[in-house]
């Protein structure tokens, strides 16, 4: 599995989105280490990302498309809230690399630009993801797969007890500590 090509992104373009970094290579790399798993077993039909520039942007849907077009892959881009906009019970993979780092509200709220948005999580960094978690069961097939990227300080085991209790069965898939933080991808299924 190939890294992306975003060579034919800008400066102004990152003005808008959020820039591809470790937490975007962790992903990748949990993907490429469940690759045999993701191809050979649950044969997805159905593949989301959520937060592609990691919040709700139009401009990140249209860097999304031409990054696609750029590495000669077809999506499908949707601006949403979340899964707002789609049919219950369909995910076959999920993806999710969510606005994450711990914020105080008033930061969100006096931000002078909307990019904060994909990276401010609110308190323990999981304002959206809390949202998510509570509509993971309407979200995913049954057969339904998420890799979700969390941060340390946002409690990773309270949020597999959350899952837990929802009947998924979940695990830290990877972990790696990086300049400034620790981060997790849990895989979370059925």
């Amino acid at each position: 599995m190939e890294t992306p090509y975003i060579d034919h992104l800008s400066n102004a373009d990152y003005e808008n989105v959020y820039e591809p970094s470790e937490d975007s290579f962790l992903l990748l790399d949990a993907l490429e280490a469940d690759l045999n798993f993701i191809e050979q077993e649950l044969k997805p039909n159905l593949c989301l990302e959520i937060g592609s520039g990691s919040d709700i942007n139009q401009y990140a849907c249209s860097v999304t498309k031409r990054t696609a077009q750029h590495n000669a892959v077809a999506v499908e881009c949707i601006c949403s809230n979340l899964t707002d906009n789609l049919r219950c019970n369909l995910i076959d993979l999920l993806l999710f690399n969510p606005p994450y780092v711990v914020t105080a509200d008033e930061e969100i709220q006096n931000a002078k630009s909307d990019l904060v948005y994909s990276w401010a999580g609110g308190e323990h960094g999981r304002e959206v993801i809390d949202i998510l978690l509570a509509k993971l069961p309407e979200i995913l097939s049954p057969r339904g797969v998420l890799y979700l990227l969390l941060l340390k300080q946002n409690k990773p085991e309270e949020v597999l007890e959350i899952l837990s209790k929802q009947g998924f069965k979940s695990e830290k898939f990877i972990e790696r500590r990086i300049p400034g933080e620790y981060l997790y991808i849990l895989k979370v299924q059925h």
